[in-house]
């Protein structure tokens, strides 16, 4: 039977709860899903690993990569039962899936309890600007790694 956009949607709802339910996880579960399988799957396991990226869309977005041996989902679809937040964002649009489904909303999760808010207030101010400031310094002496990498015959641009 050939599953559809709902179909996956609701089971990475199932992921989501399941997670509370039995891992004392966060609230959240995604799919990576290529030509109707499932290549990535991954649940909220930020307590569970003590790692603030681990993040339901990032826990699979690292497993697709890693069953399909790229660094790019190419063709895919990732399911996410809420809206991603601005670091699964980034990491999306750097794997550049064919498209994102999501549940809840960013403010279904933000009365929940996970406000995101802050994070997308705070990435349009200047760095110096922000609540955890974001200083510049050796910059003249960094620029030694991309003016490596300008001059590298190995690179693969990503």
């Amino acid at each position: 039977m050939v599953k559809t956009p709902q179909d996956w949607m609701r089971q990475a709802i199932e992921m989501a709860v399941q997670n509370v339910r039995f891992q004392h996880g966060g609230p959240f579960g995604a799919l990576v899903v290529r030509d109707g399988e499932v290549v990535g799957s991954g649940v909220n396991s930020v307590i569970a690993m003590n790692d603030p990226t681990a993040h339901a869309e990032i826990v699979a977005i690292r497993a697709a990569c890693h069953n399909l041996d790229s660094f790019q989902l190419t063709g895919c679809e990732l399911y996410s039962s809420c809206e991603p937040c601005p670091m699964c964002m980034g990491a999306i649009y750097w794997a550049r899936p064919e498209r994102v489904y999501f549940g809840c909303s960013r403010s279904d999760a933000g009365e929940a309890g996970f406000d995101d808010a802050l994070i997308y207030r705070e990435l349009g101010l200047a760095p110096g600007a922000r609540a955890i400031a974001a200083i510049p310094l050796l910059r003249d002496e960094a620029l030694a790694a991309f003016t490596e990498w300008a001059v590298s015959p190995v690179k693969m641009r990503y």
